[in-house]
Protein backbone atom coordinates (compact mmCIF):
# COMPACT_ATOMS: atom_id res chain seq x y z
CA UNK A 1 0.00 0.00 0.00
CA UNK A 2 1.35 3.44 -0.76
CA UNK A 3 1.28 6.30 2.22
CA UNK A 4 -0.66 9.53 1.72
CA UNK A 5 2.63 11.64 1.21
CA UNK A 6 4.08 9.37 -1.20
CA UNK A 7 0.65 9.70 -3.14
CA UNK A 8 0.49 13.55 -2.57
CA UNK A 9 3.90 14.35 -3.78
CA UNK A 10 2.47 12.03 -7.15
CA UNK A 11 -0.69 13.84 -7.09
CA UNK A 12 0.92 17.27 -7.80
CA UNK A 13 2.68 15.65 -10.74
CA UNK A 14 0.13 13.56 -12.41
CA UNK A 15 -2.39 16.89 -12.22
CA UNK A 16 0.73 19.29 -12.94
CA UNK A 17 -0.29 21.34 -10.00
CA UNK A 18 -3.90 21.60 -10.55
CA UNK A 19 -5.11 19.42 -7.37
CA UNK A 20 -5.41 20.31 -3.93
CA UNK A 21 -3.72 18.33 -1.68
CA UNK A 22 -6.02 14.88 -0.53
CA UNK A 23 -7.82 14.68 2.32
CA UNK A 24 -8.96 11.54 4.19
CA UNK A 25 -12.01 11.28 6.16
CA UNK A 26 -13.95 7.91 7.41
CA UNK A 27 -11.93 6.16 4.40
CA UNK A 28 -12.87 8.61 2.25
CA UNK A 29 -9.97 10.73 0.21
CA UNK A 30 -11.74 13.95 -0.82
CA UNK A 31 -9.55 15.98 -3.79
CA UNK A 32 -10.04 19.58 -5.20
CA UNK A 33 -9.19 19.78 -8.99
CA UNK A 34 -9.00 22.42 -11.30
CA UNK A 35 -10.45 21.45 -14.63
CA UNK A 36 -10.88 25.28 -16.24
CA UNK A 37 -9.40 24.85 -20.04
CA UNK A 38 -9.16 20.92 -19.72
CA UNK A 39 -11.34 19.07 -22.38
CA UNK A 40 -13.69 16.32 -21.30
CA UNK A 41 -11.60 13.12 -22.59
CA UNK A 42 -8.84 15.40 -20.55
CA UNK A 43 -10.62 15.25 -17.58
CA UNK A 44 -11.71 11.56 -17.62
CA UNK A 45 -8.58 10.68 -18.03
CA UNK A 46 -6.60 12.36 -15.16
CA UNK A 47 -9.80 11.52 -12.88
CA UNK A 48 -9.72 8.31 -13.56
CA UNK A 49 -5.86 8.49 -12.65
CA UNK A 50 -6.26 10.14 -9.43
CA UNK A 51 -8.91 7.67 -8.98
CA UNK A 52 -6.78 4.47 -8.98
CA UNK A 53 -3.61 6.11 -7.93
CA UNK A 54 -5.63 6.74 -4.44
CA UNK A 55 -7.27 3.52 -3.74
CA UNK A 56 -3.66 2.22 -3.20
CA UNK A 57 -3.23 4.66 0.01
CA UNK A 58 -3.55 2.60 2.79
CA UNK A 59 -6.54 2.95 4.38
CA UNK A 60 -8.83 4.75 1.45
CA UNK A 61 -11.94 3.09 0.30
CA UNK A 62 -13.27 5.53 -1.64
CA UNK A 63 -12.29 8.50 -3.43
CA UNK A 64 -14.25 11.49 -4.00
CA UNK A 65 -12.93 14.72 -6.72
CA UNK A 66 -14.74 17.90 -6.87
CA UNK A 67 -14.09 19.88 -9.96
CA UNK A 68 -13.95 23.38 -10.52
CA UNK A 69 -13.01 25.69 -13.29
CA UNK A 70 -11.21 27.68 -11.15
CA UNK A 71 -8.53 29.52 -14.24
CA UNK A 72 -4.84 30.04 -13.15
CA UNK A 73 -3.01 32.69 -14.32
CA UNK A 74 -0.68 32.40 -17.13
CA UNK A 75 3.03 32.15 -16.45
CA UNK A 76 4.64 34.45 -17.96
CA UNK A 77 8.01 34.34 -20.14
CA UNK A 78 9.19 37.59 -20.91
CA UNK A 79 12.02 38.13 -23.63
CA UNK A 80 14.17 41.10 -23.29
CA UNK A 81 17.14 42.90 -24.18
CA UNK A 82 19.07 45.83 -23.25
CA UNK A 83 19.08 47.71 -26.54
CA UNK A 84 16.73 47.94 -29.60
CA UNK A 85 17.65 46.52 -32.94
CA UNK A 86 18.77 43.15 -31.69
CA UNK A 87 15.73 41.40 -32.91
CA UNK A 88 13.75 40.33 -29.64
CA UNK A 89 11.07 40.66 -31.24
CA UNK A 90 10.97 38.37 -34.10
CA UNK A 91 12.57 35.86 -31.28
CA UNK A 92 9.38 36.54 -29.05
CA UNK A 93 7.15 35.61 -32.30
CA UNK A 94 8.77 32.13 -33.26
CA UNK A 95 9.77 31.23 -29.72
CA UNK A 96 5.29 31.80 -29.20
CA UNK A 97 4.78 29.33 -31.93
CA UNK A 98 7.74 27.14 -31.31
CA UNK A 99 6.38 26.76 -27.46
CA UNK A 100 2.78 25.78 -29.02
CA UNK A 101 4.39 23.21 -31.53
CA UNK A 102 6.42 21.90 -28.38
CA UNK A 103 2.87 21.32 -27.06
CA UNK A 104 1.96 24.47 -24.77
CA UNK A 105 -1.64 26.84 -24.74
CA UNK A 106 0.28 30.12 -25.79
CA UNK A 107 -0.44 33.53 -25.94
CA UNK A 108 2.05 36.56 -26.76
CA UNK A 109 1.42 39.61 -25.33
CA UNK A 110 3.58 42.60 -27.69
CA UNK A 111 4.71 45.06 -24.18
CA UNK A 112 6.56 47.36 -26.71
CA UNK A 113 3.85 50.37 -26.43
CA UNK A 114 5.84 53.13 -28.33
CA UNK A 115 6.54 50.77 -30.92
CA UNK A 116 4.86 47.56 -31.26
CA UNK A 117 5.97 45.06 -34.33
CA UNK A 118 3.71 42.06 -33.33
CA UNK A 119 0.82 42.78 -35.10
CA UNK A 120 2.80 42.84 -38.20
CA UNK A 121 4.72 39.84 -37.35
CA UNK A 122 2.15 37.57 -36.62
CA UNK A 123 -0.13 38.71 -39.72
CA UNK A 124 -2.81 40.35 -37.23
CA UNK A 125 -2.51 43.79 -38.63
CA UNK A 126 -6.13 45.76 -38.58
CA UNK A 127 -7.99 43.86 -36.37
CA UNK A 128 -9.50 45.07 -33.56
CA UNK A 129 -9.82 43.02 -29.61
CA UNK A 130 -13.40 42.58 -28.17
CA UNK A 131 -14.29 43.34 -24.15
CA UNK A 132 -15.83 40.96 -22.01
CA UNK A 133 -16.60 42.30 -18.25
CA UNK A 134 -13.78 45.36 -18.61
CA UNK A 135 -11.15 42.65 -19.82
CA UNK A 136 -9.73 42.64 -23.47
CA UNK A 137 -10.17 39.58 -25.21
CA UNK A 138 -6.80 38.18 -27.23
CA UNK A 139 -6.78 38.49 -30.94
CA UNK A 140 -6.83 35.19 -32.65
CA UNK A 141 -3.29 34.92 -35.34
CA UNK A 142 -3.08 33.04 -38.53
CA UNK A 143 -0.72 30.71 -36.63
CA UNK A 144 -3.22 30.05 -34.02
CA UNK A 145 -1.27 32.00 -30.94
CA UNK A 146 -3.94 34.40 -29.70
CA UNK A 147 -2.10 38.08 -28.91
CA UNK A 148 -2.51 41.49 -27.83
CA UNK A 149 -0.47 44.52 -29.10
CA UNK A 150 -1.08 48.54 -28.91
CA UNK A 151 -1.09 47.97 -32.65
CA UNK A 152 -4.46 46.47 -32.57
CA UNK A 153 -6.31 49.44 -30.13
CA UNK A 154 -4.24 52.43 -32.19
CA UNK A 155 -4.02 54.00 -35.56
CA UNK A 156 -1.33 52.50 -37.96
CA UNK A 157 1.78 55.19 -37.53
CA UNK A 158 0.12 56.72 -34.63
CA UNK A 159 2.55 58.18 -32.18
CA UNK A 160 1.82 57.54 -28.56
CA UNK A 161 2.58 60.24 -26.52
CA UNK A 162 2.24 59.03 -23.03
CA UNK A 163 4.24 59.12 -20.38
CA UNK A 164 5.75 56.45 -18.03
CA UNK A 165 2.51 55.38 -15.94
CA UNK A 166 0.25 55.44 -18.72
CA UNK A 167 2.27 53.23 -20.67
CA UNK A 168 2.38 50.98 -17.48
CA UNK A 169 -1.38 51.34 -17.26
CA UNK A 170 -1.78 50.24 -21.14
CA UNK A 171 0.67 47.17 -20.41
CA UNK A 172 -1.23 45.82 -17.32
CA UNK A 173 -4.39 45.63 -19.61
CA UNK A 174 -3.02 43.30 -22.40
CA UNK A 175 -1.31 41.07 -19.68
CA UNK A 176 -4.43 41.09 -17.53
CA UNK A 177 -6.38 39.96 -20.81
CA UNK A 178 -8.81 36.95 -21.11
CA UNK A 179 -6.75 34.31 -22.04
CA UNK A 180 -8.67 31.24 -21.38
CA UNK A 181 -6.68 28.25 -21.50
CA UNK A 182 -3.38 29.93 -22.04
CA UNK A 183 -1.30 28.18 -20.13
CA UNK A 184 2.06 30.45 -20.93
CA UNK A 185 2.50 33.86 -22.07
CA UNK A 186 5.35 35.00 -24.02
CA UNK A 187 5.63 38.85 -23.23
CA UNK A 188 7.75 41.00 -25.78
CA UNK A 189 9.58 43.51 -23.47
CA UNK A 190 10.25 46.76 -24.74
CA UNK A 191 14.35 47.49 -25.08
CA UNK A 192 15.91 49.20 -22.00
CA UNK A 193 15.66 49.11 -17.97
CA UNK A 194 13.00 51.98 -17.71
CA UNK A 195 9.82 52.39 -16.02
CA UNK A 196 7.57 49.72 -17.97
CA UNK A 197 10.29 47.30 -17.48
CA UNK A 198 10.47 47.80 -13.89
CA UNK A 199 6.18 48.24 -13.78
CA UNK A 200 5.80 44.45 -15.37
CA UNK A 201 8.52 42.77 -13.85
CA UNK A 202 7.47 44.02 -10.38
CA UNK A 203 3.34 44.10 -10.72
CA UNK A 204 3.17 40.69 -12.55
CA UNK A 205 6.47 38.75 -11.40
CA UNK A 206 7.33 36.44 -15.06
CA UNK A 207 8.19 33.03 -14.50
CA UNK A 208 11.67 33.41 -16.27
CA UNK A 209 13.19 36.00 -18.62
CA UNK A 210 15.00 35.04 -21.71
CA UNK A 211 17.89 37.41 -23.20
CA UNK A 212 18.31 38.73 -26.74
CA UNK A 213 21.59 39.81 -27.58
CA UNK A 214 24.07 40.07 -31.04
CA UNK A 215 27.18 38.90 -30.73
CA UNK A 216 28.92 42.36 -30.40
CA UNK A 217 30.14 43.78 -27.40
CA UNK A 218 27.70 46.91 -27.40
CA UNK A 219 24.79 45.01 -27.28
CA UNK A 220 26.10 42.45 -24.72
CA UNK A 221 26.95 45.30 -22.60
CA UNK A 222 23.17 46.21 -22.71
CA UNK A 223 22.08 42.83 -21.97
CA UNK A 224 24.06 42.52 -19.04
CA UNK A 225 21.99 45.37 -17.51
CA UNK A 226 18.78 43.57 -18.41
CA UNK A 227 20.01 40.54 -16.91
CA UNK A 228 20.64 42.70 -13.55
CA UNK A 229 17.33 44.09 -13.37
CA UNK A 230 15.63 40.38 -13.52
CA UNK A 231 17.75 39.31 -11.13
CA UNK A 232 17.45 42.39 -8.66
CA UNK A 233 13.42 41.24 -8.95
CA UNK A 234 14.79 37.44 -8.87
CA UNK A 235 13.33 36.82 -12.01
CA UNK A 236 15.30 33.79 -13.22
CA UNK A 237 16.82 33.84 -16.23
CA UNK A 238 16.17 31.37 -18.56
CA UNK A 239 19.00 32.12 -20.67
CA UNK A 240 20.91 34.04 -23.52
CA UNK A 241 19.89 33.68 -27.11
CA UNK A 242 22.48 35.30 -29.73
CA UNK A 243 20.89 37.13 -32.75
CA UNK A 244 22.33 37.73 -36.43
CA UNK A 245 25.04 35.63 -35.87
CA UNK A 246 26.54 35.01 -39.28
CA UNK A 247 25.30 35.32 -42.68
CA UNK A 248 25.60 33.24 -46.02
CA UNK A 249 25.55 35.07 -49.22
CA UNK A 250 22.86 33.60 -51.48
CA UNK A 251 25.23 34.23 -54.32
CA UNK A 252 28.60 33.30 -53.68
CA UNK A 253 27.98 31.25 -50.36
CA UNK A 254 30.50 32.77 -48.55
CA UNK A 255 30.32 32.83 -44.61
CA UNK A 256 31.25 36.16 -42.92
CA UNK A 257 30.61 37.54 -39.41
CA UNK A 258 28.95 40.98 -39.32
CA UNK A 259 28.32 41.51 -35.82
CA UNK A 260 30.83 38.96 -34.46
CA UNK A 261 30.64 35.33 -33.69
CA UNK A 262 30.28 33.64 -30.13
CA UNK A 263 29.94 37.19 -28.13
CA UNK A 264 26.66 35.79 -26.62
CA UNK A 265 27.38 32.00 -25.98
CA UNK A 266 30.93 33.23 -24.16
CA UNK A 267 28.91 36.09 -21.74
CA UNK A 268 26.36 33.94 -20.66
CA UNK A 269 29.15 31.15 -19.50
CA UNK A 270 30.90 34.18 -17.62
CA UNK A 271 27.52 35.01 -15.64
CA UNK A 272 27.28 31.08 -15.39
CA UNK A 273 24.06 31.06 -17.61
CA UNK A 274 22.61 29.04 -20.20
CA UNK A 275 23.59 29.93 -23.64
CA UNK A 276 20.32 28.43 -25.79
CA UNK A 277 21.68 28.56 -28.94
CA UNK A 278 22.18 31.55 -32.15
CA UNK A 279 19.74 32.53 -35.13
CA UNK A 280 21.66 33.83 -38.40
CA UNK A 281 21.54 36.70 -40.08
CA UNK A 282 19.24 35.56 -42.96
CA UNK A 283 17.50 37.33 -46.04
CA UNK A 284 15.02 34.66 -45.39
CA UNK A 285 13.93 35.38 -42.18
CA UNK A 286 13.82 38.96 -42.98
CA UNK A 287 11.11 38.24 -45.34
CA UNK A 288 9.26 35.92 -43.45
CA UNK A 289 8.84 38.02 -40.79
CA UNK A 290 7.59 40.69 -42.90
CA UNK A 291 4.84 38.88 -44.44
CA UNK A 292 3.93 37.62 -41.15
CA UNK A 293 4.72 33.96 -41.77
CA UNK A 294 7.52 33.34 -39.07
CA UNK A 295 9.84 30.54 -40.08
CA UNK A 296 8.99 28.61 -36.71
CA UNK A 297 5.58 27.94 -38.30
CA UNK A 298 7.49 26.03 -40.90
CA UNK A 299 10.22 23.59 -41.53
CA UNK A 300 13.73 23.86 -42.83
CA UNK A 301 16.97 25.00 -41.02
CA UNK A 302 15.61 28.31 -39.50
CA UNK A 303 12.54 26.91 -37.87
CA UNK A 304 14.72 24.43 -36.90
CA UNK A 305 16.62 26.92 -35.06
CA UNK A 306 14.09 28.60 -33.32
CA UNK A 307 12.15 24.93 -32.25
CA UNK A 308 15.78 24.59 -30.80
CA UNK A 309 15.38 27.05 -28.56
CA UNK A 310 11.81 26.81 -27.97
CA UNK A 311 12.23 23.19 -26.54
CA UNK A 312 14.58 24.39 -24.23
CA UNK A 313 12.36 27.14 -22.79
CA UNK A 314 9.30 24.24 -22.67
CA UNK A 315 11.47 21.71 -21.44
CA UNK A 316 12.74 24.78 -18.35
CA UNK A 317 8.80 25.89 -17.56
CA UNK A 318 7.81 22.17 -17.10
CA UNK A 319 10.75 21.65 -14.76
CA UNK A 320 9.46 24.41 -13.03
CA UNK A 321 5.64 23.69 -12.86
CA UNK A 322 6.55 20.04 -11.75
Amino acid sequence: MTDIDSFAARLHALTDGRASPPRVKDGVMTIALDVGGLGKAQREGVSAAIREGALTVEGVEDVRIVMTAERRAPRIIAVASGKGGVGKSTLSANLAIALQRAGMRVGLVDADIYGPSQAKLMASEGRKPQAREKKMIPVESLHGVPMLSMAHLVEPGKALAWRGPMAGNALGQLVDAEWGDVDVLVVDMPPGTGDIQLSMVQKHKPMGALIVSTPQDLALIDAARAISLFEQAQVPVIGLVENMAGYVCPHCGEASDPFGHGGAEIAAAEMGLPFLGRIPLAIDIRRQSDAGDPPAAGDGPHANAFRAIGEQVAAWIRDRAA
